[in-house]
């Protein structure tokens, strides 16, 4: 069940993350590191999508960790363009609040999948 939550809510997120920064890109705010977030927040869900074919447990939870690590960075960068001013505090407290929820959704799966490879 979670795991198909977590392929839903990385793809919104991802398309929220596009239009955040094609936003951005129009408004002429931080082009020199927009891709930065992009990549990373787009990165989440790629990785769990691919997760969904890993060729065996230790892939699938390494896919995984590597969706959580994209997710910390997309917290970092969000958290530069609200420090600098360049999201509002409406655009920064949605997507970082969609971030947030995908890296507690993140850390929870790779918890119970690291419990079911050791049985």
């Amino acid at each position: 069940m979670a795991d198909n939550q977590l392929v839903f809510l990385s793809k919104a997120f991802a398309v929220d993350i596009i239009g955040l920064c094609e936003s951005l890109r129009e408004r002429k705010k931080a082009n020199a590191i927009l891709n930065q977030l992009l990549r990373s927040g787009t990165s989440i869900g790629a990785n769990i999508h691919e997760a969904n074919y890993a060729s065996s447990k230790a892939d699938f939870i390494n896919k995984f960790q590597i969706a959580l690590k994209e997710c910390y960075e997309t917290e970092y960068w969000l958290e530069i363009f609200h420090d600098s001013k360049v999201l509002s505090d409406e655009e920064y407290s949605n997507m970082s609040s969609q971030c947030s929820k995908l890296r507690k959704l993140l850390i929870a799966s790779i918890t119970t999948a690291k419990k079911n490879a050791e049985r």
